[in-house]
């Protein structure tokens, strides 16, 4: 591969989005950051999260547009599917280009699973509380930062691949895909998060590979996301688009970028990185959601299953 193609790639990549975004929405594009500048800077730093690590971008910009900046749940999740079916897509497209390698058979199985789980997810979320929906995934990503904390640097046998998936694999993809695909409806991303975990603590995948993995994975699940939303639900608001305007432009750089720093990093770099996002998650649930004894009760339940099933696939000997 030509050193030079990751850099053409993309930049004919942001040229193009750049470009219909202009004719889309001139001169709504520039009105829109002016007016929703907090939600471009926010993505800034999303974006490269996103394409470096298997925390989505929604995860960053879910808990900041719901307490901090006020916006409703429901059009944070949302946007997240959209700026993430953008965003998630420029980063793919830099991890083919400098052929990164991917586990596209879980991607395959785990999307099966996925889509299902994505579509239950986005249907029932009205239902559900806002706070017991962040706390889902908090208490989700505490249990693994738990685990990737106690990982030893070879972890048994860190395998770049997995030789051969029969039923009971499939099964096990298809049953992560559906789990995350039910949280990716919920809060805008997650599906990404619990296949990185399943294919390092129980396949005992090498981290830079299964970051990638997971990226692509979430990109393809923020695309049928939207799909959803739009032909099966309400749709996507005018208040989402603008939002979507101010973030679009940043994400088309921030993502690739972060794609791009991925393989730059070592395997313990990534997980330190992943565990010190996942406090900051802790730290900003604490902090902004207003706890009740039921809150309570149900994130130390959450607390005690996670870690309790991420345990057993980190004690597991059954893929070494």
């Amino acid at each position: 591969m030509p050193k030079n193609s990751y850099p053409k790639i993309n930049i004919a990549l942001i040229i193009i989005v750049w470009s219909l975004l202009y004719l889309y929405s001139y001169p709504m594009h520039w009105e829109a950051i002016q007016q929703y500048w907090p939600i471009s800077i926010t993505m800034m730093f999303g974006s490269i999260i996103a394409g470096a690590t298997s925390e989505g971008g929604g995860a960053i910009a879910f808990p900041i547009f719901t307490k901090v900046l006020q916006i409703p749940p429901q059009d944070a999740k949302v946007f997240s599917l959209a700026i993430q079916s953008l965003g998630m897509s420029a980063a793919t497209l830099t991890i083919l280009s400098m052929k990164i390698p991917v586990l596209w058979s879980a991607i395959f199985w785990t999307s099966i699973g996925g889509i299902l789980g994505l579509s239950i997810g986005l249907h029932i979320a009205h239902f559900i509380s806002p706070e017991f929906i962040r706390m889902l995934f908090t208490m989700m990503a505490i249990s693994l930062a738990i685990n990737l904390a106690f990982l030893q640097a070879d972890f048994q046998k860190n395998y770049h691949t997995i030789t051969n998936i029969t039923a009971k694999e499939a099964s096990i993809f298809i049953v992560t895909g559906i789990t995350g695909g039910l949280l990716s409806g919920l809060v805008g991303s997650g599906i990404d998060m619990v296949c990185f975990t399943v294919l390092v603590l129980l396949f005992r995948i090498n981290v830079t590979i299964a970051t990638p993995t997971s990226v692509v994975l979430m990109a393809i699940h923020s695309f049928f996301g939207i799909l959803i939303q739009v032909f099966t639900l309400e749709g996507i608001n005018s208040q989402v688009q603008d939002y979507w305007f101010a973030a679009a432009p940043i994400v088309i750089i921030g993502a690739p970028l972060g794609a791009f720093l991925c393989t730059k990093m070592k395997n313990q770099h990534i997980r330190y990185l992943l565990i010190s996002l996942i406090s900051l998650e802790l730290c900003s649930s604490l902090w902004l959601l207003k706890f009740n004894i039921t809150l309570i009760i149900f994130s130390s339940a959450l607390l005690i299953f996670f870690s309790s099933l991420m345990l057993y696939m980190h004690k597991s000997n059954a893929y070494v």
